[in-house]
This record gives C-alpha cells, structure tokens and sequence, in this order.
C-alpha cells in the first residue's frame, strides 16, 4: 500500500461519490443519494474557490479516502466529506491522519483561525479522532452563522489554530 494525498481532479468524480455514498449508506445506514448531495456533482466549483480545497487519498489509483474544505469567510472554514474507506481506517494505515494533516497545513498557510466541522451522532471513532487531533466539542449556538449545516450532523467541532 503506497496511499499519496493529491488535489481533487474530476477524474476521480465517480470514484469520490462511490466511496462517499457507499460508506453513508452501506456502513452508516443514512438513506442519503448522491443528488442529494450537489456538492458531489460539482467539486471544484463547490469546494476549490476562495481559500478552499478537496482532497484524495489515492492508493495506486483508487481513492481512499476524501476530506474538504470549505472556505466559509472571515478566516473561517468548515471540514467537509471526510471518508475513508474501510481497508485504510486505522492508526496502522494512518490515511485520515495524512488528510487531516494535509488540510490543517493548507488552512494554516491560508491563514484560516478556526475549522468547523459537523458529524452525525453515529460516527462515534470520527469523533475520538477529532480530539484527538485538539478539536473541541462546541455547541450549535457557538458556530458561525456562514457555517453549512447539514441535516444530519448532531455533534459540532471546532479547531483553532495558535497565532
């Protein structure tokens, strides 16, 4: 296994929403389709303005493993679509490290202050994950107001970066 972060290109458009939808449906059992989730159909327009960006983890040309960010202003972004596929979970394989890693050194060097992100009550490693790495719980009422909320996500983090 030699898995490499890259910079989404929609040659992997179809390969992105297959792991993604496959891991909410399948692992998750959230009823979620691929068109109800835009974002999907249009990566770069959605993702890689402004100050944001969406990355792959590729193992020998197969994803696994997506994260995003989402430039949401005011030196603020929001964690988005962070997957990793079943095989490479797991601090042996270390891949949601090296896409965490990869987006918290972008949004430094962009100079972002805060990352937020949203996760579903059931994506319980997601969130020992999360602090681990120094995300802190917040409280709805704590998140910005240009932060995209989906309907499902239950549990709020929040990174701050030490000036």
């Amino acid at each position: 296994m030699e898995v490499r972060i890259e910079q989404y290109t929609d040659l992997y458009k179809q390969p992105v929403i297959d792991l993604i939808v496959n891991i909410q449906r399948e692992e998750f059992r959230i009823p979620i389709t691929p068109e109800e989730q835009p974002d999907l159909q249009q990566i770069p327009d959605f993702y890689q303005k402004d100050n944001g960006n969406f990355w792959l983890a590729v193992d020998n040309g197969s994803v696994a493993g997506t994260i995003a960010l989402l430039d949401i202003g005011n030196g603020q972004g929001a964690l988005r679509k962070m997957f990793v596929g079943k095989n490479y979970r797991g601090k042996e394989h270390g891949v949601g490290q090296l896409l965490l890693n990869t987006l918290l050194r972008w949004a430094q060097q962009k100079g972002y202050t805060k990352i937020y992100l949203g996760t579903t009550e059931k994506f319980l490693a997601a969130h020992r994950f999360y602090e681990k790495n120094n995300f802190a719980a917040v409280a709805i009422k704590d998140l910005p107001d240009s932060f995209p909320r989906m309907a499902v996500d239950v549990k709020f983090y929040r990174y701050e970066f030490q000036s």
